[in-house]
């Protein structure tokens, strides 16, 4: 690596370093064990995509895309321009809150729409392993630039969605290996991209829709990065340095910690930071989700025994999901509250259990009536709660899930993802295409051209209504 002790070119050499590994990545440099998360990744954020297409939000971006072209649009036969393709897409991907979590933080939803508006473009063929390491590029950079700008609480805390700010370099550093750019086209595509890098937390206030382009705009920006790159732009050589106008300044008023970027190129990889999603809420609502499960299995008790049930939890968390604003879905999901409810009355919380009509469920209230939240300004900024079911005979129990179901310390098995993507999908395509898909996915590496996966993801069957 660089000698990276110079003053003035610190952050330069790590970007330097970290667009060298990502545009060097070949399959042959990742574990199998990485390579097989990357699919399964890749696998569930389809399922999330294709169910996303039945979502109001995903039919009127949609209708503002411009016609024509030749990218295609998931779960539709209209085709469009390609970075209108990353656009709607990645509405869809996000749209549910079902795409994986804990990398940039939401990789999966900016980065595979990217990529599969761009594989149709693609001159050469592109070889399963090679989508792989694109996947994989986009994870790494994702994650990295998150934890050079603080990590999620600092960035996220600072009014930042990191979704739509540190997400668009991720979907650029996608396109980019995807494509095969070198070292300093690369590093081009990834500074441009923070011109594009948008996103604000203010659609937490009222349940907003905001939220849901977030991903696209970054698919879309990323795309236009690599695009310009690739066209000969260049990118900003010190938006990573500690100067006016720089990404840590901008966006954490801070110098940033540029040597995350670089570090453990090669051992730390970032997709083994990021969580699968079995349940259709926001990820701070998950742990919370599994502790009141567990504590049920564990004392043989049903929801009708639980008389209350306390949550301590970080100031952050409170803010970020502590309350109930059950009219839209939006809002449903970013509730701590609604999640344990829906666990509590229906024994679920997958998206059925987030439709209008669960929403206005009688029993929702009164559920919803048993819950007390504690914030507590001294557990640190990104604790997971702590979860107290107090019972109606007295007996209590308290659990805290430091890792929440689908993360590394406890993984979702294979069969439970290809149940999830199954019934995702199942709300876009019929069985067989389904079936393909996977079959697809499951032997990836063996693929010496993916150009055409774009073309299993459209459907020319009338259209199911929209999910509310």
């Amino acid at each position: 690596m660089p000698d990276v002790a110079r003053s003035g070119v610190q952050a330069l050499t790590h970007v330097e370093a970290l667009s060298d590994f990502c545009a060097r990545l070949a399959p042959a440099d990742l574990p199998a064990r990485i390579a097989a998360r990357t699919k399964s990744h890749f696998l569930d954020t389809l399922g999330a995509a294709l169910a996303g297409t039945r979502s109001i939000e995903f039919r009127k971006v949609r209708a503002l895309v411009a016609p024509g072209g030749t990218t295609p649009l998931l779960a539709s036969p209209q085709r469009t321009g390609p970075r209108d393709a990353a656009l709607a897409n990645g509405v869809a991907t996000h749209v549910f809150e079902l795409d994986d979590s804990g990398g940039c933080d939401h990789t999966g939803a900016v980065v595979l729409p990217a990529l599969l508006a761009a594989l149709p473009s693609c001159e050469a063929p592109i070889s399963g392993g090679d989508l792989i390491c694109a996947l994989t590029a986009g994870y790494e950079v994702g994650r990295r630039v998150l934890d050079a700008s603080g990590g999620y609480g600092v960035h996220n805390g600072a009014g930042w969605h990191s979704t739509g700010t540190c997400g668009t370099l991720a979907a650029a550093a996608a396109v980019a290996r995807l494509r095969g750019y070198d070292s300093a086209v690369f590093r081009h595509a990834l500074t441009l991209a923070t011109s594009f890098s948008s996103g604000l937390w203010a659609f937490n206030h009222d349940g907003s829709q905001a939220k849901k382009v977030h991903a696209g705009r970054a698919a879309e920006g990323g795309l236009l990065a690599a695009d310009l790159a690739g066209a000969g732009f260049s990118g900003p050589s010190q938006v990573f340095d500690d100067v006016w106008g720089g990404y840590f300044r901008t966006y954490v008023r801070d110098v940033g910690h540029a040597a995350e970027l670089s570090a453990g190129l090669g051992t730390n990889w970032k997709i083994e930071r990021a969580s699968l999603k079995p349940y259709a809420a926001c990820r701070g609502a998950h742990s919370a989700i599994d502790a009141v499960g567990d504590i049920l299995a564990e004392t043989g008790r049903t929801a009708a025994d639980i008389a209350r049930v306390d949550v301590r939890l970080s100031s952050f968390l409170m803010d970020m999901c502590g309350r109930a604003r059950l009219e839209t879905l939006a809002g449903a999901q970013m509730s701590l509250g609604y999640a344990l409810a829906a666990l509590l009355v229906f024994g679920r919380v997958d998206l059925e259990q987030y439709s209008a009509a669960a929403r206005g469920d009688s029993r929702i209230a009164d559920v919803l009536g048993r819950f007390r939240f504690h914030p507590d300004a001294q557990m640190p900024q990104m604790a997971e709660p702590e979860v107290t079911v107090i019972f109606a005979d007295g007996e209590s129990r308290t659990s805290m899930v430091p890792r929440a179901t689908g993360s590394s310390e406890r993984p979702m098995s294979d069969t439970a993802i290809r149940a999830k993507f199954d019934s995702l999908a199942s709300m876009a395509l019929p069985a067989a295409r389904i079936a393909e898909l996977a079959d697809f996915v499951g032997v990836l590496e063996e693929r010496a051209d993916c150009r055409g996966l774009s073309d299993l993801l459209v459907a020319d069957e009338p259209e199911a209504p929209v999910f509310i």
